[in-house]
């Protein structure tokens, strides 16, 4: 039962008790359609009965494990707001590291062309073309609904260098080669426990797992990559924590050059690249 009235403080302490402490301020400021400043300052205040059973709905969505993105209907990415839908994964800070590598890639007066292939939301995609304003850059996606997401975010950011393009990795960019390639691609494997677990029960399967190893989708795409590679283009694709000497591997089977993994800052494999030759 919902004390009456209830105040700001009496709700955000019930509800540290049960999710963590950032997502039930999260929470209460987007039912309360405030910033998170506004709860600390306004502590005392009683709310109405409305907004505070709006908030338990929210609450007990949280508890049931739906990602707070998909709650708020918004995630931050980069320096972008991004809006989110269950067609989408919700974009991950660690993605961050790929923009980073791919960015120290891209001379910042490039006219280059980039893509980013299963862009989801947009993320990556527009986090490249803000920063390199001058480049064109094609996102892909297999899901239309993941498209119209990330078409309304490149509106809500006013970034208008980015094409958006239906289909499945490279397939979708027909006969075309550009300067870099970029790739959250799915990398959980089939069946891991993981998949039932937390926020991933939420997120698209066809986003999170492909193949009994997980390496499905990056297979594909380090095969196909060099044929849509510009000579000296870059390939970067984020994979799992222990993958990296396996996509290593792929990458330099596929001929590749200058293949190397970059780790996150705790050490960890997060992504690896290769150079087309020439």
């Amino acid at each position: 039962m919902i004390d009456h009235p209830p105040t700001v403080a009496g709700l955000l302490a019930r509800a540290r008790a049960v999710i963590e402490p950032a997502d039930a301020d999260i929470l209460l400021a987007h039912a309360l359609g405030r910033a998170r400043s506004w709860l600390f300052a306004h502590a005392d205040d009683p709310l109405a009965r409305g907004d505070a059973e709006r908030f338990d709905g929210l609450l007990q969505r949280r508890i049931a494990g739906e990602p707070v993105a998909y709650l708020t209907g918004t995630r931050g990415f980069w320096t972008l707001d991004l809006a989110v839908t269950p067609a989408t994964l919700v974009p991950r800070p660690e993605t961050e590291l790929l923009v980073d590598v791919a960015l120290a890639r891209i001379p910042a007066a490039t006219t280059a062309r980039l893509a980013d292939l299963g862009t989801g939301s947009g993320a990556i995609a527009l986090a490249l073309a803000k920063e390199r304003p001058r480049a064109q850059v094609v996102a892909t996606d297999a899901s239309a609904a993941a498209l119209e997401v990330a078409r309304g975010n490149a509106v809500r950011n006013g970034i208008g260098n980015v094409e958006f393009r239906q289909g499945d990795w490279l397939a979708a960019l027909a006969s075309e080669t550009f300067d870099l390639i970029a790739s959250n691609p799915p990398y959980i494997a089939d069946g891991d426990p993981h998949l039932t677990q937390g926020d991933l029960r939420f997120e698209p399967a066809m986003a999170l797992s492909c193949g009994v190893d997980g390496l499905n989708a990056i297979r594909t795409i380090a095969a196909g990559a060099p044929r849509s590679l510009n000579a000296g283009g870059w390939l970067l694709l984020e994979h799992g924590l222990e993958q990296g000497a396996a996509v290593r591997a792929l990458l330099a089977q596929a001929g590749l050059v200058a293949v190397e993994t970059v780790q996150d800052l705790e050490a960890r494999d997060r992504v690896t690249l290769g150079k087309a030759p020439g």
